[in-house]
């Protein structure tokens, strides 16, 4: 049978229209991904602490205005202890945040990582919400 190309011009390896990463760029992925994954766990962690925090004190809030003088509370009251739980969950946010940027930035020297993170949005979002719960009992008298 004859060809339009002799058997020498043939290409000893096929050439592929898809050539995978190598493995240093793929762990500097991995590695990201990584930070990325543990920053979204400690902003579930904060947002949670802020929410049961502001809820806690909310709750209380209701229920002495439904029963004004039946509830005494002597050490430490609810709305104390909600503001506790809201500055430890802002400040979750914070050193976490602090935390992410510093991997990243350790990360970049070897790697440039990409510039956006979707993570570090959602926890300086979510950090501006914790202060804003945080100041909302404190105006409130």
């Amino acid at each position: 049978m004859l060809s339009d190309h002799p058997e020498s011009e043939k290409p000893s390896k096929p050439v592929s229209a898809f050539e995978p990463p190598d493995q240093m760029q793929m762990a500097f992925e991995r590695t990201y991904l990584a930070h990325e994954r543990n920053l979204m766990a400690w902003v579930r962690t904060g947002t949670s602490l802020v929410t049961f925090g502001f809820s806690l004190y909310k709750f209380f809030q209701f229920a002495s205005e439904q029963a004004p003088g039946q509830h005494e509370f002597h050490i430490l009251g609810p709305r104390s202890l909600g503001m506790i739980m809201v500055a430890i969950g802002v400040t979750t946010l914070t050193l976490a945040t602090w935390q992410h940027r510093l991997s990243l930035k350790r990360l970049r020297v070897h790697y440039p990582a990409p510039v956006f993170s979707p993570a570090l949005l959602l926890a300086v979002l979510m950090s501006t919400l914790g202060i804003l719960a945080l100041l909302a009992p404190l105006f409130r008298q």
